[in-house]
């Protein structure tokens, strides 16, 4: 046990460096967003989320988004619980035929205008899991997606910038 203390205050901790972002170029990013948001809106974006069967790999970025470094709520932007108050569907996974009503009914439920943004390459074409017997596809084929943001996963930032191409 003593072995194991020693180590650790000797050792240093392992753990990845935070991510290098201009900060200029962040603010930018959020001022832009924000009057994007105001003009189309008149309000912040309301984001809904629904994981239509994925590995977690995207949602982890997604949440992210939400953390100190990042923090999504000065661009105006937030995630809300219920489909009805979104403003934008984001996607991750490929949809499974468990979910595909269940997408289909969050998608319906929202009001107009509204977008729909597939995040991660499962999201756009089924990406891995394509061709499984569970698995339906990407989300476009079940409602209409009008940006797809590829990566496996994608950054927070990349994420950020997509929602700027919607609006």
């Amino acid at each position: 046990m003593r072995r194991t203390l020693f180590e650790s205050l000797t050792h240093r901790p392992l753990t990845e460096m935070p991510p290098t972002i201009d900060e200029t170029a962040l603010a930018e990013l959020a001022a832009s967003v924000d009057r994007a948001a105001r003009r189309r809106l008149g309000r912040s974006l309301a984001i809904r989320t629904v994981d239509a069967g994925s590995c977690n790999g995207c949602e982890l970025e997604i949440h992210a988004l939400n953390n100190a470094f990042y923090d999504l709520e000065r661009f105006g932007l937030r995630f809300v619980a219920s489909p009805r108050h979104a403003d934008v569907l984001t996607v991750t996974g490929p949809v499974t035929k468990n979910m595909r009503e269940a997408l289909a009914r969050t998608y319906n439920a929202m009001p107009d205008p509204k977008w729909v943004v597939a995040i991660g390459d499962c999201a756009a074409d089924g990406g891995l899991f394509s061709g499984s017997y569970a698995v339906i596809g990407g989300a476009g084929r079940v409602v209409p997606v009008d940006l797809h943001i590829r990566g496996c996963p994608p950054q927070p930032v990349q994420i950020l910038r997509g929602l700027l191409t919607v609006l």
